[in-house]
């Protein structure tokens, strides 16, 4: 069961606006990362979805948050379907996100009164997701689309809260881009999380990235 309601959810996500995406077959591994990200001042993190048994490293970097990170909202990414969605719910997802909108999904959501991100690429498929009941809609691929989409979005449709991944990258002129576009957040992961670094155990870089960022962004709320 989530610990969080998706009106928390969507209050954490507003306050600290950056989203870690994250996936790991260690869950010692996983739970570091997270440690670090955390002391960073994250406190929306997502585990994504990612190979055989990867349910089951959540369900232990959950109960890990549960004990020693009580704020820290975890969410579940790459969830394609109702029966994955609904797995990850009974294992603790505060949220699911995905590449894609689906409308069982987005049912199953609404019913156990979780918040779902789904990927969306056009104006129709976002408005379709927010007729659905989905307060915040993941921009996917955010490269390919980027931040002038948003700011031309936000014109007819100003209601519209946008979680960009793909395309975002740890640096001032990146975020300031999207964010001053008119993106509610952004989600990061491989520029994070360097290949070197976790071959290293290095976590003390993944926490002053993640520092880095949301020092930028706080900065940026402030404008």
């Amino acid at each position: 069961m989530a610990r969080f309601s998706r009106l928390h959810v969507l209050h954490q996500l507003n306050q600290t606006p950056f989203v870690p995406l994250f996936f790991h077959q260690d869950a010692s591994v996983a739970v570091a990362v997270m440690r670090a990200c955390y002391a960073a001042g994250v406190r929306v993190f997502e585990f994504t979805n990612r190979g055989d048994f990867a349910h089951e490293t959540f369900g232990q970097i959950v109960k890990a948050a549960n004990e020693h990170f009580p704020d820290l909202v975890i969410g579940a990414g790459t969830i394609v379907d109702a029966p994955t969605a609904a797995l990850y719910m009974q294992l603790g997802a505060d949220f699911i996100v995905a590449p894609y909108f689906s409308i069982d999904v987005a049912k199953l959501c609404n019913r156990r009164k979780v918040a779902y991100m789904p990927g969306c690429a056009t104006l129709t498929e976002i408005g379709t997701a927010e007729e659905a009941g989905c307060e915040v809609v993941k921009l996917f691929p955010g490269d390919g689309l980027g931040p002038k989409f948003v700011k031309a979005l936000k014109g007819p449709m100003p209601w519209s809260s946008i979680l960009v991944t793909g395309g975002v990258e740890p640096t001032q002129a990146s975020l300031e881009s999207w964010f001053l576009a008119g993106a509610t957040a952004v989600g990061l992961g491989s520029q994070l999380f360097k290949k070197e670094w976790l071959v290293e155990r290095n976590y003390t870089a993944i926490e002053q990235i993640c520092r880095h960022c949301l020092s930028i962004i706080n900065a940026l709320k402030k404008q």
